[in-house]
């Protein structure tokens, strides 16, 4: 079963996110209470597998859920073989659409810098909210549809 292992929102732009029990993932915005909640772009939730982190961490850093500005923190599913609009069920309530795989980065991060690498740019997904509903940590992921 692919499940949320973390739940993470901050309040700017540009830092590490802080691990919350829960969160409101708001329909076409995002995480209520995140810096990167927005109706006008299509990257309102982060996700990054716990097996990417773990990467990390085996080239000697101390890192965790939220350390590279990922909203979820999943297990169990792998995120980057997923194609292009397919959907997910989250939770009870709510479901995201597959928007991005990957992301350029502008500037080189704290962790680019300690590692010399970062996984967010090559192994996080980001969903655009299609419906709302709590999630929190122990939440199942269920793919419900690979594509439109």
């Amino acid at each position: 079963m692919a499940k949320v292992i973390a739940v993470s929102i901050s309040e700017k732009k540009g830092m590490r996110k802080a691990n919350v029990d829960k969160a409101y993932a708001s329909e076409n915005f995002g995480f209520l209470g995140d810096a990167h909640a927005s109706s006008k772009w299509h990257r309102q939730i982060s996700l990054l597998a716990v097996e990417s982190i773990e990467k990390m961490r085996a080239a000697g850093l101390d890192v965790g859920p939220g350390d590279f500005a990922e909203n979820i923190t999943t297990e169990g599913i792998e995120l980057t073989g997923l194609p292009l609009g397919a959907r997910f069920r989250i939770g009870d309530e709510a479901e995201g659409e597959l928007t991005q795989i990957g992301k350029k980065c502008h500037a080189k991060c704290a962790i680019y810098e300690l590692a010399g690498d970062c996984v967010m740019p090559k192994e996080g997904v980001f969903i655009k909210v299609t419906k709302g509903g709590w999630i929190k940590p122990g939440d199942e992921i269920a793919v419900i549809e690979q594509a439109k």
